[in-house]
């Protein structure tokens, strides 16, 4: 099992979603987020560490998916997410070692 974590325009979720459930993930989980990163080549660093008005808001997704399902979800989502501007986002793809579904206590592949 793979971790899939992805910074993307919130206003892109509706295209991702549709596109991921269509790659076959069962389920995602959406957080709002504030992030900053390279930005015409360079980065933008507030020397103000308690300023987050610099902070850009994205949304970052993360899916938990069957290993065979990595690749077409990953490419799934660099197609709809992008719009090849500044700040499309990124895509992260880290192993899961274990799932537990808390109801039923089902176990990794069975829990998804």
């Amino acid at each position: 099992m793979k971790k899939i974590e992805a910074i993307i325009k919130p206003f892109k979720l509706a295209d991702v979603r549709k596109a991921i459930v269509l790659c076959g993930a069962k389920g995602l989980t959406v957080t709002e987020v504030k992030g900053i990163g390279n930005q015409m080549g360079h980065v933008e660093l507030s020397t103000d560490f308690d300023d987050m008005a610099d902070l850009v808001p994205k949304l970052k997704l993360d899916i938990v998916i069957k290993d065979d399902l990595v690749q077409p979800c990953v490419e799934a989502i660099e197609k709809v997410a992008k719009t090849g501007k500044i700040g499309d986002g990124k895509i992260f793809v880290s192993d899961i070692e274990q799932v537990v579904r808390i109801r039923t206590s089902e176990r990794d592949q069975d829990a998804l």
